[in-house]
């Protein structure tokens, strides 16, 4: 996402040495989706899959708004939009089958039978392999499930968003034999400590609208970051790497995708695959985080309302 907007300025030259880089590193799975931009992330993808071979890569996308001329966005999932979403998703792409569709937001308004109905006959056709949701509630997983099965269920996972350990969302996943595949899993970059100050982020970046990155919250969450900063020192190993591995640490069905733009921060969350964090490691964490408090919400309310549907 990154790489097209939301974070600030971009760099389509740094973006495509960033994937080259990915697979060199033994890197396969490429998570994108029609909103980022929209369409400017998929068609980069695009740009990038032109000279790699196809059975080199899994490639994931996901659709689930209707965008107006002025690029407003509503929740559509119509069995119309599901139809319309893949067909350009594909040509942005500029592959024959997409190997994970998901559904980006859950419509409150479409029956999840409805969408994931379509979806289905997307994978009869031979145009997608295998399907996903994105912040769906476990009710919604189960009903999902009975229509077809569900490969992946992707929601937000870091050290500072938890919530899918306690609100049943990772143990359905379990239940059912889906993978989980935690997106920001460094914390839309906060648990790096890079950012200190609202000031630290570009005018244009997206982040400066999150409650968690309001000048009186991002103040008070340094908290969460020093302590990580802190236990990343004891394994020595950077807070991005310390982050990542306590992810990685739930289990091998537990797929994060740390987003990034530059080849340096590529290489670095890499490398949080040979951290290993021992029990004791992690129970010291758990120590640490029932201590701090996060502050805000993960999104702004328009926003909030439309996750764990």
């Amino acid at each position: 996402m990154g790489m097209s907007f939301a974070y600030g300025p971009t760099d389509e030259a740094e973006s495509l040495r960033v994937l080259q880089r990915y697979l060199e590193l033994g890197g396969n799975f490429f998570d994108t989706a029609e909103v980022y931009g929209p369409y400017a992330n998929e068609e980069l993808l695009g740009r990038f899959l032109k000279g790699v071979s196809r059975d080199k890569v899994v490639v994931a996308t996901k659709f689930g708004f209707k965008f107006a001329e002025n690029q407003a966005r509503t929740v559509d999932g119509s069995p119309a939009n599901v139809r319309r979403a893949c067909d350009g998703c594909l040509g942005r792409l500029g592959i024959d089958a997409i190997d994970l569709f998901y559904q980006h937001r859950v419509d409150p308004n479409v029956p999840i039978e409805e969408t994931v109905g379509a979806m289905s006959e997307l994978v009869a056709a031979g145009k997608v392999r295998a399907l996903g949701l994105s912040e769906a509630n476990p009710q919604t997983l189960r009903r999902a499930a009975r229509v077809h099965p569900i490969a992946a269920l992707q929601s937000e996972f870091s050290l500072w968003s938890r919530e899918a350990k306690t609100n049943g969302v990772l143990a359905a996943c379990r239940e059912l034999g889906v993978s989980f595949v935690p997106y920001s899993p460094l914390g839309r970059g906060f648990l790096t400590g890079a950012i200190q100050k609202v000031s630290d982020l570009d005018p244009s970046d997206w982040r400066r609208t999150n409650p968690r990155f309001a000048e009186v919250a991002l103040v008070n969450n340094l908290k969460l970051a020093d302590a990580v900063k802190e236990l990343a020192a004891k394994k020595g190993c950077t807070p991005a790497q310390f982050a990542l591995a306590w992810v990685l640490a739930e289990g091998d069905d537990v797929i994060p995708i740390p987003g990034t733009k530059r080849v340096r921060y590529l290489e670095e969350n890499m490398s949080s695959l040979a951290i290993q964090l021992t029990d004791n490691d992690l129970r010291e964490t758990d120590e640490r985080l029932r201590q701090i408090v996060v502050e805000g919400e993960r999104y702004a309310p328009e926003m909030m309302a439309l996750v764990h549907r």
